[in-house]
């Protein structure tokens, strides 16, 4: 089956426009759904909006939407006034410029999708672009209705398309000094610095998307699975807690487990904290996280995986 668009417009840079089609990259389709039932007749449910000073049901044609303001009083929005605050569409993604493809925090990351043309007479201006951002090692910034807001995408090439993200607005990203400002800081040196880089080192590997299962969406599948065949339910066991142990037994343990001698006793010295300090600076770090490297042929065999669940 053929996916379908999220969205269509066209990708406009100086003179170009390019007719392009958006596809969600990320979907939760594949995942264990449920139904809400009235456990008596097994009938489903409906649900339903009551007022809260007369207990009773509230028609869909009653209903407004409102804000409460800090002196707790209600501004009543009618649907037509909402309508109006929903900035026009001219469906295209507006390129604003280039920067360098690891320049956003990916903090700021929110919904990925894929980027095409949208027909067969697009495909040489759409290769054009995608060709001289993957030469120029440069992702674009965008601007366009999305959804019924303004957003900004971060595209980048990939294969022979285009990968993008949504940005979060600056506004609703925390600031990471508001976690960090009261962490001391700490010296960390010898052993115990030696300890953690060579379990680093031995734990260094790559990212492939199919090693990392979804543990609770399988327990769902194979819950739903005994129902079905009628057979006993047994509750997992649940995994015993860690034992505490001190830090630098913890780091030489793990060494041992890596398969190599934890460092002489003799250069162990301990970590003495500073005095605290405001930090100062964005919260922004001054270096964006690695992203993970591209699956490949794995990525296109596990985006398609389904999971049908026998008898359902």
């Amino acid at each position: 089956m053929a996916v379908r668009a999220s969205w269509k417009g066209h990708i406009s840079l100086a003179e170009l426009s390019i007719p392009v089609a958006l596809y969600a990259a990320a979907t939760t389709s594949q995942r264990i759904s449920f139904h809400i039932l009235n456990r008596e007749t097994g009938n489903r449910v409906r649900r339903q909006y009551f007022n809260e000073e007369t207990g009773k049901a509230v028609a869909r044609e009653d209903q407004v939407k409102g804000y409460e303001t800090r002196d707790g009083e209600t501004v009543i929005l009618d649907p037509e006034g909402i309508a109006a605050a929903v900035p026009e569409s001219d469906k295209t993604i507006h390129i604003k410029t280039f920067i360098a493809c690891n320049e956003v925090d990916t903090l700021y990351f929110d919904r990925p999708y894929i980027i095409a043309p949208s027909d067969e007479a697009a495909g040489e201006a759409f290769a054009v672009l995608c060709k001289g951002m993957r030469q120029a090692h440069v992702a674009a910034l965008g601007r366009a209705v999305l959804f019924r807001r303004v957003r900004t995408l971060l595209l980048r090439a990939d294969g022979p398309g285009l990968a993008a993200h949504t940005l979060n607005f600056d506004y609703e990203i925390r600031s990471a000094s508001d976690a960090f400002d009261d962490l001391p800081e700490i010296s960390i040196e010898g052993e115990m610095l030696e300890l953690a880089k060579h379990i680093i080192a031995t734990k260094t590997g790559d990212f492939d998307p199919a090693e990392f299962d979804d543990r609770y969406d399988q327990a769902l599948a194979e819950l739903v699975q005994a129902k079905i065949a009628g057979r006993e339910i047994k509750p997992s066991k649940r995994a015993e807690a860690p034992k505490v142990v001190n830090l630098m037994d913890a780091l030489r343990e793990s060494a041992r487990a890596a398969g190599a001698p934890a460092a002489g006793k003799g250069s162990r010295r301990k970590a003495t904290p500073k005095k605290t300090g405001t930090k100062s600076g964005s919260a922004k770090s001054g270096t964006t996280r690695a992203s993970a490297k591209k699956a490949g042929g794995k990525k296109a065999a596990t985006s398609g995986k389904t999971r049908k669940l026998d008898g359902a």
